[in-house]
């Protein structure tokens, strides 16, 4: 690694094994070099957030949902994340274990590309006011929140009406994103720099209904209908709940600001579809 004076953040899931060891570790050589380091370290839900502010990297030691948490945090303030992975699957978090010291070294040499995803500005109005926003950078799902499952909502697509679908939901989902909920939901694979939002409604009661990806600069507006038979709820990149009411309505839009992700490669992605997903082409002649 390269010496620095600047400010480095380490946001660790506690629940991964071996996270603490390695947030000092690591805490430990970039002082060594130099660094202001703010540790912040969690389990399960994190109730306290750590103050990015005049941050220069932040580095995440967990899996997917760890990255998911620290780009809500990191990204109205422009700052990289090095996501080094502690989980199974590991499709944003690439980094190996193993390989932080040498990925560290790269992100500080220049030698890794940025790549800056779409996130998603989620705003709430009830009764004309807006009473709620949140910042998603894989998905937004609205669902039912009973056993019965089945809901009614309103589609439109910046003023134009898309139609009312009663399904078990759906899902607004960020190109990120469209490799998480969206693609168990039967959605497509969207390339992660694409300026897109993908809408995709879960198990719809009509056949002919089918996922929708739309341009980026749209607004995808979703009404809860009246009469429903359940409660429904909106969950923010699974992680974050807020129950809805009848009559609410939930904007889409992207967001003003951009997460950045520190990647190997621009066809880093496609290799990760192949190798995470078991991809192999066809079968041998």
């Amino acid at each position: 690694m390269n010496p620095g004076c600047g400010r480095a953040c380490i946001i660790a899931n506690k629940q991964k094994d071996g996270a603490a060891r390695l947030a000092h570790d690591i805490e430990e050589e970039l002082c060594a070099e130099g660094w202001q380091v703010t540790a912040f370290a969690f389990e399960g839900k994190p109730l306290e957030h750590p103050d990015l502010t005049g941050h220069d990297i932040v580095l995440t030691l967990g899996g997917d949902g760890t990255v998911l948490y620290a780009s809500r945090l990191a990204a109205p303030f422009n700052i990289p994340i090095l996501p080094i992975n502690l989980g199974s699957l590991g499709f944003i978090a690439w980094v190996k274990r193993a390989e932080w010291r040498q990925r560290l070294g790269d992100a500080f040499g220049g030698r890794l590309a940025l790549s800056e995803r779409i996130m998603l500005d989620i705003e709430l109005r009830r009764g004309g006011r807006s009473i709620a926003r949140f910042s998603a950078m894989n998905d937004g799902v609205i669902s039912g929140a009973g056993p019965a499952k089945i809901v009614n909502l309103s589609i439109t697509v910046s003023s134009s009406p898309l139609g009312t679908y009663r399904s078990d939901g759906v899902i607004i989902s960020t190109p990120t994103g469209s490799t998480a909920y969206s693609l168990a939901a039967g959605g497509p694979i969207l390339d992660p720099d694409m300026d897109a939002l993908l809408f995709n409604p879960i198990c719809p009661f009509t056949l002919s209904n089918r996922p929708l990806v739309i341009p980026g600069k749209e607004t995808l507006e979703v009404y809860v209908e009246l009469k429903q038979r359940e409660k429904t709820v909106l969950t923010v990149d699974g992680q974050d709940y807020f129950p809805l009411e009848e009559g609410d309505r939930v904007f889409f839009s992207r967001a003003k600001h951009m997460a950045r992700l520190y990647c190997a490669e621009r066809g880093s992605f496609y290799q990760v579809l192949r190798a995470k997903l078991n991809w192999s082409g066809g079968p041998d002649a």
